[in-house]
């Protein structure tokens, strides 16, 4: 048990600048805390000791406003940061390392007792502040959800996941760029390219390409009428302002 406290406040050192001595994350950290409870929850949980396990799980959501099922099932060196409001239910696992900021949670979109109602966290998994990430799918290893996202459907190893309802914005194509992305921790989810939202991205590419065909026409309209042919006039539209557009969808 000491020996897995140990790793926990090493991680939480190594993972947040604002943390300083081990002291102080293993005294003021309520995340850690919540995590040290649900082990004793969970051990009573798999005993039999369904009711002591969840009045463990009520006692340690009293005192550091993070609700932990204790049936959930949780690996080594997770850090619940912050923590307040976090919710993980029943049917949850979470991978080794992952990291859950506050006002997350981990629900389930199914009634049925018995059933895997909610998520899987593989490996590595970042979890931003209010996500909130619905259903018995998987998370994939090293996948990272933006702050506030909704996420109802699996995010494939790698990949990150933003808005609401998420959109999945996959790992870029090169190794050698997803191997050095692995290796660096997001805070929150936020990855320097996490601004580029597949569907802003979609809208600017439209607008490029609207551009584009718009040159392409005044090129051969001024062509016919240098070759003698009459074109008719077309009436005169709004002035199309592409830098405008793009900055409104960004």
């Amino acid at each position: 048990m000491f020996s897995r406290i140990r790793e926990d406040i090493s991680s939480i050192i190594e993972r947040d600048p604002a943390a300083r001595t081990a002291w102080e994350v293993l005294t003021c950290y309520p995340g850690l805390h919540a995590i040290m409870m649900h082990r004793w929850a969970h051990w009573c949980w798999l005993r039999g000791l369904k009711w002591l396990g969840r009045f463990i799980s009520h006692i340690a959501r009293g005192l550091t406003g993070i609700e932990i099922h204790p049936g959930a099932t949780i690996g080594r060196r997770v850090f619940i940061d912050h923590g307040f409001g976090v919710v993980i239910g029943e049917t949850a696992e979470i991978g080794d390392d992952c990291t859950i900021y506050q006002g997350v949670t981990l629900g389930g979109t199914s009634l049925s007792k018995g059933a895997k109602r909610h998520p899987t966290l593989e490996r590595g998994v970042i979890i931003g502040a209010g996500a909130k990430v619905l259903g018995g799918f998987t998370v994939g290893e090293g996948a990272k959800v933006g702050s506030n996202a909704v996420v109802v459907k699996a995010v494939p190893a790698g990949a990150t996941a933003v808005g609401n309802p998420a959109h999945i914005m996959q790992k870029d194509a090169n190794k050698q760029r997803e191997e050095a992305a692995a290796r660096v921790f997001a805070a929150y989810g936020v990855t320097p390219n996490s601004g580029d939202d597949p569907l802003s991205t979609a809208l600017h590419q439209l607008i490029d390409r609207a551009v584009a065909q718009e040159r392409q026409m005044r090129e051969i309209i001024a062509a016919l009428k240098a070759a003698g042919v009459n074109c008719e006039v077309l009436p005169q539209s709004d002035h199309f302002d592409p830098a405008q557009l793009n900055k409104l969808v960004e």
